[in-house]
């Protein structure tokens, strides 16, 4: 692995308070990739306004929907 043998190059010609820097900052990448956690798309709304949507076309359901954004 040369991109790490480049890494640790540089790393070792940081002054010290950097390294501080540096630490927090590879702390926030390994949390921030904890927090990447990949979820299945749910579609359990699909269907859902069924019964309302055989009563208007698609232009009322926009007007309809846009009034219950309002109330």
């Amino acid at each position: 692995m040369e991109n790490l043998k480049t890494i640790e190059n540089k790393i070792q010609n940081l002054p010290p308070d950097l390294i501080d820097d540096l630490n927090d900052y590879i702390n926030f990448l390994l949390s921030k990739s904890k927090h990447k956690k990949k979820r299945k798309l749910k579609q359990d709304w699909a269907g859902s306004l069924g019964d309302i949507s055989n009563n208007y076309s698609s232009i009322e359901l926009q007007k309809k929907a846009l009034e219950w954004r309002i109330k």
